[in-house]
């Protein structure tokens, strides 16, 4: 058996510290609200991150293989599979291994870092470097205990590829082409979206070898392994593609092809459509829509998610910082230890592409931070070295490096302890859907807004019309009517857009192979009920209107928790379909701090209630109140409210929720709305909705229509 090197031993014994500390730092999330009974469902922790759920009930299905056509749980996919093959070998409840895997699998980060160092022969900057990006402010936000999405090897997988195109080009052996496609095939397999930052990588070895090293074949086989790893097609094809090519290279009578090789794989990438998904996501995150997007057909207009969603939002540059590198200091120190770097080293050049994707952030969102956060590592790591480098003694070398690295680990440590993130929901909730699962049929469906649709599909194993993946705005617009109107023609389009979510389904399994365009359910519904005008059809449902045959049931789970986001879920559907024109919003104002002085509730943001005159103040304005209700759980935690109608003709009324403490202020159309009515007041109507679970977080109704 051949006797490890010291060097080698020393790297396994960085890689097991920097894993060991990057797992250690994670749990204190884990200590902090273990036993915290409302973060905690069948005696675990429970997940902190909505789209977690959405993997889970892939791997959920596949282990109990009862998934079925159109309920769009994830069965196939990298992240369930994984996570089933692990639950199926792991002695661990489902709940624990879905909990901690973010936290055991984004730690290997440190593997492919101290790598990298080692084959710079600076093994002391790998380590350093694996300290500050295995806990760094963006890297940890999205790879924390609970944290279970595929972040937790987006930026390990990559950093893999990094590590073997910087041997490969640093070593010229072979066993680095098929290492460098196979990262490639894996790092595709478990994120579909890794295009753009695969053609970096290419596109950068293609200017280091121009430039550098122009002469050199194995920079031309390296190129064309990546490409044939990188088409658009099936995975086994562009494995067999990997593997046909990397026994030609390995035979030097082949080097006179390498040109036309390279060509060939050139073409196909380009025929394959491997540049269309890359052009697809920059128009998607850099050049985005505004306000609206259009659909084509009748051209109607929807409000664009993108505009809500904060992770796709502009941030400071304070803000860019921090997440990349923990402080400005550090950042800067970063940026400049990397340009320092990179003059010694011309290869760390292929970082750029992290780097220039983590700079996105500024104009992409704050999402695209963590790219930056292992390669900007170095650089700080790189200027720690070299000033121990430069000093007269081991012992001040050491020292100096200890110190430093203490001082940039510092103010991530602490924004880990003071990363307090819940749980998606708490327990109370959970226990609703968990009863709903032994209620509903599978088939059903429960309609609610977007953010909880993967919990509802993990937890209650019904269907959903909207979720995180399924948002457009054109399956937003009919779930915000009909949780912002009124209850009669709620009802009436939620029967409509169900029964035709799955004609829809049916129509393209049916016309799979033919050139057959579906529009949204709202275009179809208005073109199948003989209107040319949405606005129309969407009048029509106040009257007489012939709804489709019932094919399976369908409930509305109303979280209370929503009452922070109706005014963002009513948006959705406050628009002209027809002209893109935004309607005048509709009042809807929550107050959870609130401060009484006698007479005068004063509500914050210039918003207040006189009690004795029975007037709202918003502004300069003085409006009159038409009626003040106020609700409570008694004892039974059943509902009892008082309302007390003052001026039927004014146009706002105020809900006191004493049980929650909270105010809200509303208009007609917000008072009179779906959600205000079941979940606020549960004032339904007997005809149209029946109560099934009532409880003061969520409150689920079956449709009877």
């Amino acid at each position: 058996m051949k006797t490890l090197t010291k060097e080698t031993k020393l790297t396994l014994l960085y890689i097991t510290i920097a894993f060991v500390f990057s797992i250690a730092l994670r749990m204190i999330w884990y200590y902090e609200f273990n036993g915290y009974e409302p973060f905690m469902f069948n005696n675990q922790l429970m997940i902190n991150t909505n789209d977690g759920y959405y993997w889970a009930e892939g791997a959920r299905d596949m282990l109990s293989g009862a998934s079925q056509k159109n309920d769009l749980s994830p069965v196939s996919s990298a992240a369930s599979l994984l996570t089933a093959f692990f639950a199926a070998i792991l002695p661990f409840s489902f709940e624990s291994i879905i909990l901690f895997m973010p936290a055991v699998m984004s730690s290997l980060i440190v593997i492919p870092i101290i790598l990298i160092a080692k084959n710079l022969n600076n093994l002391e900057m790998g380590f350093i470097a694996a300290l500050l990006a295995s806990i760094g402010h963006s890297y940890y936000n999205r790879t924390m205990i609970g944290y279970y999405d595929t972040d937790m090897l987006n930026i390990v997988l990559p950093m893999f590829l990094l590590w073997s195109i910087i041997w490969a080009v640093r070593t010229n052996e072979d066993k680095y082409l098929l290492i460098t496609a196979l990262d490639i095939l894996v790092y595709r397999w478990w994120y579909p979206q890794s295009y753009s930052l695969e053609f970096a990588f290419f596109g950068l070895i293609l200017l280091y070898a121009l430039v550098w090293d122009r002469k050199n074949f194995y920079n031309y086989k390296l190129l064309a392994i990546m490409l044939f790893a990188m088409m658009d097609i099936d995975i086994l094809v562009r494995f067999i593609f990997v593997i046909a090519s990397f026994f030609i290279f390995k035979q030097e009578r082949f080097n006179k092809y390498i040109y036309h090789i390279l060509a060939a794989s050139i073409v196909l990438f380009f025929a394959s459509g491997g540049f269309n998904p890359i052009w697809g996501q920059l128009k998607g995150y850099v050049l985005r829509d505004s306000v609206t997007a259009v659909q084509d057909g009748m051209g109607l207009h929807f409000y664009s998610v993108l505009q809500t969603v904060r992770e796709a939002g502009h941030i400071s540059f304070e803000t860019f910082a921090s997440r990349i590198s923990g402080h400005i200091i550090t950042f800067i120190a970063a940026v400049a230890g990397y340009i320092y770097l990179v003059y010694r080293y011309k290869v760390m050049l292929l970082g750029l592409p992290l780097i220039g994707l983590g700079f996105l952030a500024y104009v992409g969102g704050l999402r695209f931070t963590i790219y930056a956060v292992p390669v900007l590592a170095f650089g700080v790591a790189f200027l720690i070295t070299e000033i121990a480098r430069v000093l007269p003694t081991k012992k001040l070398k050491y020292l100096s490096m200890l110190a430093f690295t203490l001082m940039i680990l510092y103010p991530n440590i602490m924004h880990i302890k003071e990363y307090k993130v819940p749980t998606v929901f708490n327990a109370d909730e959970v226990s609703v859907l968990d009863k709903l699962k032994n209620i509903a049929d599978r088939e059903d469906y429960v309609v609610a807004w977007w953010d909880y649709g993967y919990p509802i599909r993990y937890y209650s194993d019904v269907k959903t019309l909207v979720d995180g993946g399924k948002h457009s705005g054109a399956v937003n617009f009919p779930v915000s009517f009909m949780l912002s109107n009124p209850q009669d023609v709620a009802a009436k389009l939620a029967r409509l857009d169900v029964e035709y979510t799955e004609r829809a389904f049916k129509i393209a399994e049916e016309n799979r192979d033919k050139n057959l365009t579906l529009f949204s359910n709202i275009e179809e519904m208005t073109k199948d009920y003989g209107f040319k005008d949405t606005n129309d059809f969407l009048l029509s449902l106040e009257g007489d209107v012939k709804l489709p045959q019932k094919t399976r049931d369908i409930y509305f789970y109303l979280p209370y928790r929503m009452t922070n986001i109706y005014s963002t879920v009513a948006t959705f559907s406050n628009i002209d379909l027809m002209n893109a024109e935004m309607g005048k919003d509709a009042l809807f104002y929550m107050s959870n701090n609130f401060k009484q002085d006698k007479n005068i509730v004063n509500l914050g943001n210039n918003i207040s209630f006189d009690m004795q005159n029975a007037t709202v103040s918003i502004g300069k304005n003085v409006v009159p109140v038409k009626r003040f209700v106020q609700t409570a759980y008694d004892k039974d935690m059943k509902l009892v409210k008082k309302i007390d109608t003052i001026n039927e003709s004014a146009p706002i009324s105020i809900i006191y929720m004493s049980n929650y403490n909270a105010f809200l202020v509303l208009d007609e159309t917000s008072y009179s709305s779906l959600y205000v009515q079941l979940m606020v007041l549960e004032e339904y109507d007997r005809g149209l909705f029946e109560e099934v679970i009532l409880s003061p977080h969520a409150k689920v109704y079956r449709l009877k229509i």
